[in-house]
């Protein structure tokens, strides 16, 4: 082997032969090879697999394809077994039946006995980066299918009294071998509910039945009917998982916990409330491994980006993203503290809770039973010398002022707002009872905020919209225009939609408007006046997606209102 690698060295140029002589010579009766190279700091891991793949005659992988792991692989290898070993199945056209390993070890031969006898079939090895066959294995064996009905079927009550032993920390979802049916039937549904990107689960029980619900891009789907007698193990296990008192049925409880779906950590926030017909639970999913999203990623349309990033220049000022719960608020305001993000700002946040990790970004968790609230929060933030500042949500009198204060005294503050439009945070302000004179001086924008799905890119076609549709959207002049619609396949979900985007109402804060504030006009006065200034509202930049073809006509009527005339 030692000559072989020798004689690679010199026919490639790969490594310093000299060097890679030495290190031989050195590791003579030591160990294996390959985990020599491997660990050596001389030489980076590709440039040593490349030398094993040409010393050997064997392939090397820059990259593995997802579609190439065949579901033989799949369902007969269990994923822990791949994950430890670094090691991944691919079939090519001209496998003659064989199945290709590929390998971050090239000397381990044993690996590959073991994977022909799992499998049934002759191997030949081949080898990659660690790297590599690991982005591989996530997404193959989130491919596979899930069997819920079938594990529902295994559980009865003897599992209830093994559940606290079962638990672990972070349990990988990938990883169902040997598992008792209700911790494979939970994570299962957990897996699956990734699989669809669904950002909640529903357990909803019946007098006769538990409904398992998706909320998908939004809405609810029911996906999974499971039977009544059962719904005491999913939740004790639920509970297990999130850290809750499992003997406590008639108190609504909340916690949170995470899994793994291979390399990506999952969040999960759990709340269960007793109902007539047992206990109710919800798990939030809250994905790290998706990041946050870039500005230009929201779906703004480019004027209003235009505005926005110069806003987000601005000194000192307060600016409020307002919208229902679930309309992307935290997405928007962490995508502004990206784009703002240096190293010349000092800026903190006070959240409830804590989404996401920004780099360069001290969070702070608010903890109203400590004492620990949004206000008294940001009182203590003030004193850390920000140049801006994040408030998670204006509940109160006391936190609005502050915010509004902070902004006065030199700092750019974010906040969100539950107000259906951008005129309505204003009335709402004044409502809380923060002065006129506060509120004018202080604000420099309002954005309103919906989320639209998307239409499925892979079953879009063209359609003819129905008349009071375009009339009421004010797209009547647009009657010959190309309208699409989804007609639903396997990647949708049957659905038509995949995916979601933003409609904003930016409304920028000039001196009319001010004007306004002072005065307490109402919202709908105070609308009026910013779209004669040129603010497009939710159903107008509803209206231009619809044109552009990345939404539906009905999907913009379904989470905008009827614009004041």
């Amino acid at each position: 082997m030692k000559n072989l690698l020798i004689q690679a060295a010199k026919r490639t140029g790969l490594v310093n032969v000299e060097q890679l002589t030495s290190l031989l010579d050195q590791n003579a009766g030591q160990g294996r090879l390959d985990e020599a190279l491997l660990n050596c700091p001389y030489f980076t891991e590709d440039v040593v697999l490349k030398l094993f793949a040409e010393s050997l005659g064997w392939e090397y992988f820059p990259e593995i394809p997802e579609k190439s792991v065949p579901s033989e692989f799949i369902q007969s290898v269990p994923p822990t077994y791949a994950q430890h070993h670094f090691l991944i199945g691919v079939k090519s056209e001209d496998s003659n039946g064989e199945l290709t390993v590929v390998l971050s070890r090239p000397l381990d031969t044993n690996v590959l006995d073991n994977v022909s006898k799992m499998t049934g079939m002759p191997v030949r090895p081949a080898v990659a980066t660690r790297a590599a066959i690991t982005a591989v294995i996530d997404v193959a064996y989130e491919q596979r299918n899930t069997v819920i009905e079938e594990v529902a079927e295994e559980l009865d009550s003897q599992n209830l009294d093994q559940l606290v032993d079962e638990v672990s920390a972070s349990d990988d979802l990938l990883d169902v071998v040997n598992r008792p049916p209700v911790i494979r039937l939970v994570n299962d549904i957990l897996f699956r509910a990734l699989q669809l990107r669904a950002s909640d689960i529903h357990v909803h029980p019946y007098e006769t039945k538990i409904q398992i619900r998706y909320r998908i891009d939004g809405i609810l789907y029911d996906v999974l009917t499971l039977n009544r007698n059962v719904l005491p193990l999913i939740t004790s296990r639920i509970k297990v998982m999130a850290g809750m008192d499992i003997a406590e049925r008639r108190m609504p409880q909340d916690g949170r916990s995470s899994v793994r779906l291979g390399q990506r950590e999952v969040d999960l926030r759990v709340s269960t409330v007793p109902t007539s017909f047992g206990e109710r639970s919800v798990l939030r999913l809250l994905d790290k491994s998706t990041g946050v999203l870039a500005l230009e990623e929201l779906g703004l349309w480019p004027e209003d980006l235009k505005k926005l990033d110069s806003l987000l220049h601005r000194a000192h000022g307060v600016i409020f993203v307002t919208g229902p719960t679930g309309s992307g608020k935290s997405t928007s305001l962490y995508a502004y503290l990206n784009r703002i993000n240096s190293a010349e700002k000092n800026v903190l946040t006070i959240e409830d809770p804590i989404e996401y990790q920004l780099e360069g970004i001290s969070q702070i968790q608010v903890a109203n039973k400590k004492g620990m609230t949004f206000a008294t929060s940001l009182r203590h933030v003030l004193r850390q010398d920000p140049d801006v500042i994040m408030v998670g949500e204006v509940r109160d009198i006391e936190t609005a002022r502050m915010a509004i204060q902070s902004s006065l005294t030199g700092h750019l503050v974010f906040s969100t707002l539950h107000t259906n439009d951008s005129a309505g945070a204003v009335s709402r302000l004044l409502d809380l009872g923060v002065e006129p004179y506060l509120v004018s001086s202080s604000l420099i924008a309002i954005i309103a905020q919906r989320l639209v799905r998307r239409v499925c890119p892979d079953c879009k076609r063209p359609m003819a919209p129905a008349p009071h549709e375009l009339r009421d959207l004010g797209l009547e002049e647009y009657k010959d225009a190309t309208f699409f619609v989804g007609e639903g396949c396997s990647r949708c979900f049957q659905t038509g939609y995949r995916g979601r985007t933003g409609i904003y109402e930016v409304m920028l804060i000039n001196e009319a408007i001010q004007e306004m504030i002072y005065r307490q006009e109402t919202a709908g006065q105070i609308k009026r006046l910013a779209v004669q200034a040129g603010m497009q509202t939710l159903r107008m930049d509803g209206a231009r997606k619809v044109l552009a073809g990345i939404t539906t006509l009905p999907e913009v009527l379904r989470v905008t209102q009827a614009d004041v005339s």
